[in-house]
């Protein structure tokens, strides 16, 4: 039996043990005690590995990963928004093998301990009731990313807040919508291959069901913070054009007067309007008339 293994649940139909943080020894002791394949149990204890089933001899092999809140506050990778749970079936004993605690354990457990008629239960039901655990923690963190992005929406509509930090904000919930949704589709396959163990048709039914609300949910999330980011993006384009048929305008106010003043600048002997002792309003007020036609020509244009 591996020092980190515990005996979480047992009747007389089932057993469950529970290793957390497994040594390499804890590893050859699970080899040992249920003929474990060592290359299956290596897939445990590596941090990046995607969620798959295998079958060898007699062992079901589920890898799981269950969301959970990023490690990092830039997540990169799947491993930052998920932590694994490797589900093994043995005859009749549920073998569950994890890095980090876990909530889909210890609310299985938890549940376990209030469920009636728990006696009865079997190996392959308790192993269903960890796979709904997993994909309730995409649910959950699914809704939290979800009333983040109500919250950024608020931001954007309803208040000038910095449009660099919005985007950074949107890209945080871009990432981790995506990496969930990513491995949500991997989880498809371990789940459809829950209708080999001996569970009820309904049984397997409702975690397919649950598996696809869930992915259904993520697809929806994705397109809301693409449509949004695309939204931001287009109010931001449209500031920067107010700003430059702003700056147009009085370009086009000064051109011509820079232009007048700029012939009147050069100083020839000869220009007559030189020596003239009224040139220099008549100029200004050339000027003014240039502007004030420019200003009755733009507003009757509506610019």
């Amino acid at each position: 039996m591996p020092v980190a293994a515990k005996t979480l649940f047992e009747n007389e139909h089932c057993l469950w043990v529970d290793v957390q943080a497994p040594t390499t020894e804890d590893l050859e002791a699970l080899h040992q005690t249920w003929g474990i394949d060592m290359m299956l149990l290596e897939d445990t204890v590596d941090r990046d590995h995607l969620p798959k089933y295998e079958e060898a001899d007699e062992v079901k092999f589920f890898l799981t990963r269950e969301s959970h809140h990023p490690e990092k506050r830039h997540p990169g990778g799947v491993s930052d928004v998920s932590t694994k749970i490797g589900i093994f079936l043995v005859h009749e004993t549920l073998i569950t093998v994890h890095r980090l605690e876990t909530t889909t354990v210890t609310e299985t457990y938890s549940e376990l301990q209030k469920h009636r008629g728990s006696e009865r239960l079997t190996a392959d039901e308790i192993a269903l009731m960890l796979a709904l655990k997993v994909l309730k923690t995409f649910n959950d963190e699914s809704v939290k990313l979800l009333e983040t992005l109500d919250q950024l929406e608020k931001e954007i509509f309803l208040r000038h807040a910095d449009t660099a930090k919005l985007i950074r904000k949107l890209y945080l919930v871009k990432r981790k919508s995506a990496l969930n949704a990513r491995l949500l589709n991997l989880s498809a396959e371990w789940v459809s291959n829950f209708s080999g163990l001996k569970l009820k048709r309904l049984q397997i039914s409702d975690l397919k069901d649950k598996h696809d609300d869930v992915t259904a949910d993520y697809d929806h999330l994705n397109a809301e913070v693409n449509s949004l980011i695309t939204m931001l993006l287009a109010m931001s384009d449209q500031q920067s054009n107010k700003v430059m048929k702003l700056l147009t305008q009085f370009s086009a106010y000064f051109l011509p007067i820079t232009f007048i003043a700029g012939v009147y600048g050069m100083n020839f002997h000869h220009m007559p309007e030189l020596q003239s002792p009224y040139g220099y309003w008549l100029t200004l007020a050339f000027m003014g008339l240039v502007v004030l036609v420019i200003f009755l020509y733009m507003r009757r244009r509506n610019w």
